[in-house]
């Protein structure tokens, strides 16, 4: 009988795809073909052990930078006024902030501000206006509380929708969640770390997925200004309730 042989599967793909190489394919990644990708642990503790592990890792990686930043406080203020509400102490919170530099820039250039960081590491003690918290988990007291939530972390969920399901709960019936998405938050780029990969342009359909005509969604485009991130363009995609939502048929959804 013929003796049987191990093969290294991996081996045998890198070998595969240089062959192909050499014969004018384009080999590219799975994840490259597709629109939606999300990683899939074996528990919620593998997930959190990862997330912590990484954060670590990248903790002197800042992805936020000052010119989106600007631009989520023009958002911010802008639709205040329009409610009147500019006078009043702007209450906000960022998700996934890491070393703290979204809420302590926001604090910075949003007057009258009040605005608190999260991330599920514990060195988010370390840094000033941070709170240690997992972000898909609801805390009571806030609930309905703060006039905006900002992100640019949610591809660090390995449950988006329900992590988006408590930020919308916790902004006032009147308030926004903003979240900052780019290609490098595309499935591609997505695994461990960052399990949740969503092309931008595909964005607004899984958001009318997900919440149908409870929410209403409208986004613009930025450039980025830090050096680790320079001249990539960023969406801010703009996420509110619709109080009226019952009697809506279809989600709005406008173009800036």
């Amino acid at each position: 009988m013929p003796e049987n042989k191990l093969i290294n599967f991996d081996k045998f793909l890198e070998e595969t795809a240089k062959i192909l190489k050499d014969l004018g394919f384009e080999v590219v990644p799975k994840k490259r073909l597709v629109d939606f990708y999300l990683h899939k642990y074996n528990s919620y503790e593998e997930y959190k052990e990862s997330q912590i592990r990484l954060n670590k890792k990248k903790l002197d990686l800042i992805w936020a930078d000052e010119n989106t930043l600007k631009k989520v406080s023009n958002i911010v203020e802008t639709s205040l006024e329009q409610q009147n509400k500019v006078s009043n102490k702007i209450l906000g919170i960022c998700h996934g902030t890491r070393s703290g530099f979204e809420q302590n820039f926001l604090n910075k250039i949003i007057p009258n501000s009040n605005i608190i960081g999260t991330d599920i590491s514990k060195t988010a003690l370390n840094f000033e206006n941070s709170i240690q918290w997992d972000f898909h988990d609801q805390k009571e007291e806030w609930i309905g509380k703060f006039d905006f939530v900002y992100s640019n972390s949610l591809d660090q969920s390995w449950k988006p929708k329900l992590a988006l399901s408590t930020w919308l709960n916790q902004i006032k019936n009147d308030g926004i969640v903003i979240i900052e998405h780019s290609i490098y938050h595309s499935p591609e780029h997505a695994g461990e770390g960052d399990p949740f990969g969503v092309r931008p342009e595909v964005m607004p359909y899984i958001l009318t997925e997900w919440f149908g005509h409870k929410i209403s969604i409208s986004h613009y485009l930025q450039k980025k200004s830090n050096v680790f991130s320079s001249d990539i363009n960023v969406w801010l995609f703009v996420l509110k309730k619709n109080l009226t939502y019952k009697i809506l048929k279809n989600i709005s959804y406008q173009h800036f």
